[in-house]
């Protein structure tokens, strides 16, 4: 067991460690490589084979036999027992056909092209899932990365306060507090620093389990200022939920399973009427025999018969009728399914509308945050360079500055997520591809 457990990775490609990825190169490679995206589109070719198990109904079936027997015994002719032997060979052809049967099975035929319809909108889910699924890795990752850069800055804006007051301590213009200050400034945006650097460690593996390889795999991604940020959409969430309603593969699927259910209705009405079949079964016959003290004997003929069998069921307890109330059940299960998926749908698309608005007005306010703290930073240590501010107004705007890099890089990639989510909950992210494995 542990040797087949081990084996399941074994189909795990290789992430090219001197490639540069983008965000649509791992959607496609995820696509191809995810095992959900494999599970999916099994599924879809097992409900297609059952779609032609249905279909097959319509046809007869044609069974053939070859049959040979030799039988020896004892025969009784008047006071003396006689050997008799006999050999029969038959080649048998069974044809059986059901002539009508009031739609039970045309409701079959309907019910698993529903299916076949039901697993493909699936499929697509799955698509749209894993399409989200890397999407939001990936931004992760690029706010790790933009995080860690952030943090690097602070770090070097720590380290020039901190030499600053070395430097000012040095020719007698500040205090030893003052460089210890600023050395615990450094400290902690090396702490920080390392602390971003693990996150960014964990967003890459979970990149990568989401393309379909291992955690370990390498992936380089564009870094943040390289992917463009939009500052608005040109939509209104009117349209937005309109194309969720028609785009969304959950609920098409739902949409599907009502026509499931309705062709199992379909299926329980021709339960009371009466099915007609048709059995032919021909076969040539050759007998030999043999009897003591007689000549051989033999004999070949076609033989067989036709049956046409009509039946109806009179009484059955109530078993159809419930049946049948039993497929209207679920067919009026089924579409409140779908309108409870309906009204989901209105509202993740409304409340992704939403966020993503707001994601925008953070992202301005962001911006004006950071050319903000970036101006009075460098106001603070100018002045402290000239003896006008003290170090703990320097290492205050250094934190606000720290504070607002961060910020904006958060305000970034929350945009960009945003953005992936509407996408998601609308299924345009959809309309891009739709690859088979």
């Amino acid at each position: 067991m542990e040797d087949a457990a081990r084996r399941l990775g074994e189909r795990r490609f290789e992430i090219d460690p001197t490639r540069t990825y983008s965000l649509t190169e791992l959607i496609d490679l995820a696509e191809r490589h995810n095992p959900e995206t494999r599970l999916a589109w099994e599924r879809a070719r097992a409900q297609a084979a059952a779609l032609g198990l249905a279909r097959s109904e319509l046809y007869p079936t044609l069974a053939t036999a070859a049959l040979s027997q030799t039988g020896r015994s004892e025969v009784l002719l008047g006071d003396r027992f006689f050997r008799q032997t006999v050999q029969d060979f038959q080649v048998v052809l069974e044809l059986n056909y059901t002539v009508f049967d009031f739609g039970a099975r045309s409701g079959r035929i309907d019910a698993a092209k529903a299916h076949v319809l039901a697993a493909n909108f699936a499929f697509n889910d799955t698509h749209r899932d894993i399409i989200f699924q890397v999407a939001e890795a990936y931004y992760r990752l690029l706010n790790a990365l933009g995080q860690e850069d952030a943090a690097r800055a602070n770090l070097a804006n720590a380290q020039t306060v901190q030499q600053a007051a070395e430097h000012r301590l040095a020719h007698g213009l500040a205090t030893l507090p003052d460089v210890l200050e600023a050395r615990s400034a450094t400290a902690q945006a090396e702490f920080d620093l390392q602390a971003v650097i693990g996150s960014e460690e964990i967003a890459r593996g979970d990149l990568a389990t989401r393309v379909g390889t291992s955690a370990t795999a390498g992936i380089h991604v564009h870094p943040l200022e390289q992917v463009p940020t939009p500052d608005a959409i040109g939509d209104t969430v009117d349209h937005a939920i309109d194309r969720a309603l028609v785009h969304r593969p959950d609920l098409l699927r739902q949409v599907a399973e009502i026509k499931s259910a309705n062709a199992r209705i379909k299926e329980a009405r021709a339960a009371y009427y009466p099915e007609l079949t048709l059995n032919v079964a021909p076969a040539t016959q050759s007998v030999y025999g043999l009897q003591q003290q007689l000549p051989r004997a033999h004999t070949a003929d076609l033989i067989g018969g036709v049956i046409v069998n009509l039946q109806w069921t009179v009484f059955d307890g109530g078993a159809r009728k419930n049946k049948l109330g039993q497929a209207r059940a679920e067919a009026h299960a089924a579409e409140a399914q779908a309108n409870v998926t309906r009204d989901r749908i209105a509202d993740e698309v409304w409340a992704a509308y939403s966020s993503l608005n707001t994601a925008f007005r953070q992202r301005r306010a962001s911006l004006a945050l950071l050319e903000a703290a970036s101006n009075s930073y460098a106001a603070a240590l100018e002045s402290y360079n000239y003896g006008l501010r003290n170090l703990l107004d320097v290492t205050a705007t250094q934190r606000a500055l720290a504070q607002a890099r961060s910020a904006d890089v958060m305000a970034r990639t929350q945009v960009l997520t945003a953005l992936a989510d509407l996408a998601f909950r609308t299924g345009d992210s959809m309309q891009q591809s739709t690859t088979k494995p």
